[in-house]
């Protein structure tokens, strides 16, 4: 069983594949925070910036087993075949996502990605990781296809993930009241250590989800 906050199709706005064609499925929950603002304060990663409470976005739901869902998403791509590509997202999909679901999406022809905070080993089969990391939390995925650092992120500086396995280096500014800022010191950072890359959030500058 599986509960998705929503599924849709857009772009990716994010990382090493910003600009491509994609199905979201965002799975409701997180362990790192309940969703709700009362509670955002005490929360572990307390600068979330997406809806992943309940079930009741576009097609949200609880869907009973693997088969259901990969058809749900396979349903709203806009070719018969070809190019199929899915970004497993949440709160932490993590939590969810399991073998038999990656085995349904790749019979349903899809490339699947994964955002995940990498406090959760990923099941095997997955074709792109990219984990995000937040502070004081215990890193279990450490190794994966994609890094992407929100910055600045007090006790997650950048500097203790640069051994890591992973083939692509992001760092993505803070977004909120100090974005200006942190745009400026995103782009420092980067200047001066040139392993890393700077990320921004193609979907907000282009007015889409």
């Amino acid at each position: 069983m599986y509960r998705i906050k929503e599924i849709f199709y857009s772009i990716q706005g994010e990382g090493y594949y910003s600009g491509r064609p994609a199905l979201f499925c965002r799975f409701s929950g997180c362990n790192l925070w309940s969703g709700k603002e009362e509670d955002r304060k005490k929360a572990i990663c307390s600068f979330c910036d997406t809806d992943f409470l309940g079930i009741d976005g576009p097609e949200g739901g609880i869907y009973k087993n693997a088969g259901q869902l990969s058809r749900s998403i396979a349903k709203l791509w806009p070719q018969s075949e070809g190019h199929r590509f899915v970004v497993c997202t949440g709160g932490e999909p993590l939590l969810q996502m399991d073998s038999a679901l990656v085995d349904a999406l790749h019979k349903e022809g899809f490339e699947i990605a994964v955002e995940t905070n990498g406090t959760i080993c990923a099941p095997p089969g997955i074709d792109w990781i990219c984990v995000s990391p937040k502070a004081h939390t215990q890193m279990l995925q450490a190794f994966g296809h994609e890094l992407k650092l929100v910055y600045p992120q007090a006790g997650a500086e950048p500097s203790q993930y640069e051994k890591l396995d992973f083939r692509n280096f992001f760092l993505q500014p803070m977004d909120g009241t100090c974005r200006d800022e942190a745009v400026k010191q995103t782009l420092a950072y980067v200047l001066a250590r040139p392993m890393w890359r700077i990320g921004l959030q193609l979907h907000k500058i282009l007015g889409v989800r």
